[in-house]
């Protein structure tokens, strides 16, 4: 296949012709063997030395995931990514192979709740970490300190779609020097590219939209190689030896697989990799869907606020609009006092109440009694997440089906 220039889809379909693939498969194959062998026992050593390409041990890299890999790379156009077994595990990547006791990071107050909870594990094991209002790059700039070596935000934030500031957020941390850090879950490389903002390193959750259809875990990091390895303290004189741009995934694929092992499996990154090649399709879907759908709960008096950025009304609508190509699929909203969210919920036919994001079908939740009850009533109100707080992850039905559920639901 030649190397002329194609669209996201056309790209990201075709992705694994433009290597040999074994018999011709459309597909790459699964390789489910963990093991790797060599007729020379002197290439084996050049590859376990990163001396040529190759491959070791199941655990750092597989020709099928590797091939997701590729493909991964390609969506955010990357010079490389590195595949983990869930989107956690590439988030608990970052402090595992990057960061060390007396360091520092700025991070968005408004976070996934899981990722909330890492940060309070790794500031328990002596990284400090300053919780900001992220949708102000002036809240970033005030936290920082001569010991910041990553800020990291997510581009829409789940539940409450709070956009963060994150064209000057990066401007920030390129004239300080400091690795940006960008999760681009609830936005996808086809809404978004982080790197046209310059993140350094750019974290999909494979799980949610990129997989897109709930029947694998996957996370991924992309090193964009906009940021300049050579400058980091923290990576072991052995990774110095590889090119500069190549020395933050070294270190990763070394400390964050080989030693902590979260390593995705071949399976998992097959369902993957053919889940990815209709992301453009249902993102385009899923976003109309859930424009729709926002602005018809708008339009209801029996709702007391709805979160989308593809609202007017959104108070980042604006950077919304100039950075992504869509609002998303993601919205959340709060009925008034007098309708109980668990009976709402109840009542929809369609909307499954569950907890993932990004799958074919539409999903709800009542966020502050499940996941984010943990958290605590006063951490809940510091984020803005009322006790009626529905998320909706927006599904790929038809529109007026969808309409028509959840205004039934209220109407009952």
């Amino acid at each position: 296949m030649s190397d002329t220039k194609y669209g996201f889809t056309t790209t990201i379909v075709h992705n694994d012709r433009r290597k040999t693939v074994e018999q011709g498969s459309l597909h790459k194959p699964v390789h489910t063997s963990v093991a790797f062998g060599y007729n020379d026992a002197r290439q084996l050593a050049s590859v376990f030395q990163g001396k040529e390409p190759g491959f070791r041990y199941g655990r750092q890299g597989n020709p099928t995931v590797s091939a997701l890999e590729d493909k991964i790379s390609k969506m955010e156009d990357g010079v490389g990514t590195l595949c983990f077994a869930t989107g956690m595990g590439a988030i608990g990547a970052l402090f595992q192979a990057l960061l060390k006791s007396g360091d520092h990071i700025v991070s968005s107050s408004f976070l996934f709740g899981n990722t909330n909870s890492l940060w309070q594990t790794v500031a328990g094991q002596g990284v400090d970490v300053a919780f900001v209002d992220a949708t102000a790059v002036a809240n970033v700039e005030a936290a920082l300190t001569p010991h910041t070596r990553m800020v990291f935000v997510e581009t829409i934030a789940n539940p409450r779609t709070q956009v963060a500031d994150l064209a000057r957020i990066g401007q920030l941390c390129r004239e300080r020097g400091i690795l940006y850090v960008v999760d681009n879950t609830m936005t996808t490389p086809y809404l978004f590219r982080p790197k046209a903002v310059g993140a350094g390193l750019v974290v999909n959750s494979l799980t949610k939209s990129i997989g897109g259809h709930g029947n694998a875990l996957g996370g991924a990091l992309t090193d964009t190689g906009l940021f300049d390895w050579s400058a980091y303290p923290h990576i072991a004189p052995n990774f110095r030896k590889q090119p500069p741009q190549a020395q933050g995934l070294a270190q990763l694929r070394a400390k964050a697989l080989r030693d902590f092992g979260a390593a995705l499996g071949p399976e998992a990154a097959h369902h993957i990799a053919v889940g990815a090649e209709t992301l453009a399709l249902r993102m385009e879907r899923t976003s109309s869907n859930a424009l729709a759908l926002a602005r018809m709960l708008e339009a209801d008096e029996r709702v007391a606020a709805v979160h989308y950025p593809g609202l007017a009304s959104h108070p980042q609508h604006g950077i919304a609009q100039e950075l992504f190509r869509t609002g998303g699929s993601l919205l959340s909203f709060e009925l008034v006092d007098a309708i109980d969210c668990f009976d709402y919920l109840n009542r929809l036919q369609l909307g499954i109440p569950a907890s993932n994001l990004g799958d074919t079908r539409t999903l709800v939740i009542p966020v502050a009694h499940t996941i984010f009850f943990e958290m605590g009533a006063e951490r809940r109100a510091s984020m803005g997440i009322a006790e009626s707080l529905i998320r909706v992850s927006v599904g790929i039905e038809d529109t007026e089906d969808l309409l028509a559920d959840f205004r039934n639901a209220l109407d009952a």
